[in-house]
């Protein structure tokens, strides 16, 4: 177990944590969740011991090892793959350096032969004489290729670092595991291997992401960072963010008698349990429910953006013709023979093992790069609106958000006044005197949700959405998911949020480097499709 005593933390007058009592136990898996600057990620790092608290302690079980998800890429620059990854071991890294070192003297005595012997009991305890080959698994299941295993961290790509240093956390079963953003840069089927890894892991597993599909995978709490204080709700993601809105609902129903409030909700969890029994984490889920008392459910003091797309106008049956495009980047092929018609009930989620592929498709289409080859047309009754990977070009002068959002008002706009501007940064959440805030000071959370005004002003029929819910905190990225899934419009769509491309797509195009997979079908149904699988395995002529 780990617990959190009486944690207090504050930088000036901001406090990120008052008085915070909070317990870990073995067999869950708690996901952290909160807005983006609540103090997430500094709480693990509290728990790691990597930041004091100004007041209160950490206490683990004792002989327990705890690890943690390294984000500094650098620290292990000199170290070969492999030995990365058993570093993750720390006790039986010592022990194999004290072993190496006694073998290595030149004047090896009859003392050294009883430590040497020693040391090999305890490595041969700890598993030692098979974590090389346990190590080169882990690795093989994140997709790190055995001709890197033997290479320096420096020496291979930053997308490798990331997995090595993710296998170098699970290495050697730790007692108590800390993930932060363990999704980040993991294609989806080395994130569906992690999910079922920490679906079936029995210790303790604290993770903080931003993926709700991996958080209703893997969780059986949540931890929920408001407020300066940490409340722990049992259940998944889903099921906290439903059952939250439910009690904001029945609060917010003067005339509910409670008896009525409590019948809703139990039915409510029975239905959820229900669903619970199919999923990976079912027993300690259905058990933690069963467990769960009504009075313990209360509703979110978060606060959710009011993302509304209204279309001008319907899609006329002409969208989108692409004929025969294609891309590449220095030399290598992004995608080719692309061809594609886009009718107007799509909802399509674009999809490449190389998400380059994808941004280059939407510049095309949006004129902000030239094709190699290839045609795009489009129907005389669209208006899009587009959501880019990259923002940075719409910030490059600093003004007010007011100003800035001034220079996007459609010209048939007449009454563009202050109170109207207020308006649509109200709905992202810019109030009062945030509407002054000058845009070169803006985090790149407040940038995407500027963004988004922006396109809300548009009020377009077709939406392009690359990588939409980069920086959004989870209110963000629940109220976004929700209106484009309703939107009566087009949707062209690329996300690493698996939630946001299952709820909203109908369909999946996949770009390749020799061609295009297009499937009428929803995102889970894309992945899972065993026939599709193979056909991918042809086209990227590897393994997929």
């Amino acid at each position: 177990m780990i617990s959190a005593r009486n944690i207090t933390l504050s930088y000036g007058k901001r406090v990120l944590f008052d008085e915070v009592n909070i317990s870990f136990t073995k067999g869950n898996c708690y996901g952290v969740i909160g807005a983006n600057g609540a103090g997430k990620s500094t709480f693990l790092k509290i728990l790691s011991g990597e930041i004091e608290p100004n007041k209160g302690n950490v206490e683990i079980t004792p002989g327990e090892r705890m690890a943690v998800l390294r984000q500094d890429h650098s620290v292990f620059n000199d170290y070969a793959v492999l030995q990365t990854v058993m570093m993750g071991h720390s006790q039986l890294w010592k022990v194999m350096e004290e072993r190496d070192a006694i073998y290595a003297k030149p004047d090896f005595s009859e003392e050294d032969g009883l430590q040497a012997a020693h040391l090999e009991a305890e490595f041969g305890e700890m598993g030692g004489y098979t974590a090389e080959s346990d190590a080169a698994t882990l690795l093989g299941s994140l997709g790190v290729e055995e001709s890197l295993h033997e290479m320096q961290m420096k020496d291979i790509p930053g997308s490798m670092k990331v997995r090595v240093l993710l296998a170098q956390a699970l290495f050697g079963n730790p007692d108590v595991l800390l993930l932060d953003e363990p999704t980040n840069d993991l294609d989806v089927e080395t994130i569906a291997w992690l999910e079922d890894f920490l679906a079936d892991y029995e210790n303790i597993v604290i993770v903080v992401s931003h993926d709700r599909h991996f958080l209703d995978a893997v969780c059986t709490h949540v931890a929920d960072v408001d407020r300066s204080k940490i409340q722990i709700h049992t259940g998944n993601y889903t099921f906290w963010y439903e059952t939250s809105k439910l009690a904001a609902r029945q609060m917010s129903d003067k005339n509910k008698k409670m008896e009525e409030k409590r019948k809703e909700l139990q039915e409510f969890i029975a239905r959820f349990s229900a669903n619970a029994s199919k999923s990976r984490q079912a027993t300690s889920r259905k058990k933690a429910l069963e467990k769960l008392v009504i009075e313990e459910i209360t509703p979110s003091n978060r606060k959710y953006p009011g993302i509304i797309f209204r279309p001008d106008r319907e899609v006329g049956n002409q969208v989108l013709k692409v004929t025969n495009l294609s891309a590449s980047n220095d030399g290598r092929s992004l995608f080719s023979n692309c061809t594609f018609t886009v009718e107007r009930n799509d909802k399509i989620a674009v999809f490449s093992k190389d998400h380059l592929a994808v941004t280059a498709l939407f510049e095309m289409l949006n004129n902000n790069r030239q094709a190699d080859s290839g045609q795009i047309e489009w129907g005389t009754t669209i208006t899009s609106a587009y959501l880019p990977n990259d923002n940075a070009a719409f910030f490059t002068k600093g003004m007010t958000l007011m100003d800035w959002l001034a220079q996007f008002v459609p010209a048939n706009v007449e009454d563009a006044d202050e109170q109207f501007l207020r308006g649509y940064l109200g709905k992202m959440l810019f109030s009062g005197d945030d509407v002054m805030k000058m845009t070169n000071v803006l985090s790149g959370g407040e940038k995407v949700r500027c963004m988004i005004s922006r396109m809300m002003l548009q009020n377009p029929n077709l939406l392009m959405l690359d990588e939409p819910t980069n920086h959004l905190d989870l209110e963000s990225i629940q109220a976004f998911n929700e209106n484009v899934a309703e939107f009566p419009g087009v949707v062209l769509l690329s996300s690493h949020d698996h939630t946001f491309m299952q709820t909203v797509a109908n369909r999946v195009i996949e770009l390749t480097p020799s061609g295009i997979i297009d499937k009428l079908m929803t995102f889970d149904e894309y992945l899972n499709d065993e026939r599709i699988h193979l056909q991918r395995e042809e086209m990227y002529g590897v393994g997929v």
